[in-house]
């Protein structure tokens, strides 16, 4: 019985959170829009094409060879 003296308060405590972050939620439109969501996962996407990590131009890499390959 002596539990019931620090459950009922962390109940209670747990609710007024669960309000506080329900509120929050509803105030800053997060239930606007439910089905788009939903409706995202159906639409077909093209995959983007990934960019080469190569930062170098053919054009930097050749005219820097061109100085030090050269024999005097």
């Amino acid at each position: 019985m002596e539990i019931l003296h620090i459950a009922v308060p962390a109940a209670i405590i747990l609710v007024i959170f669960a309000l506080i972050v329900l509120w929050w939620a509803v105030k800053h439109g997060q239930f606007d829009d439910l089905e788009r969501q939903g409706m995202n996962i159906l639409l077909d996407e093209e995959p983007k094409k990934k960019q080469p990590k190569d930062t170098h131009s053919t054009t930097e890499t050749t005219s820097s060879n061109k100085g030090t390959d050269a024999k005097p």
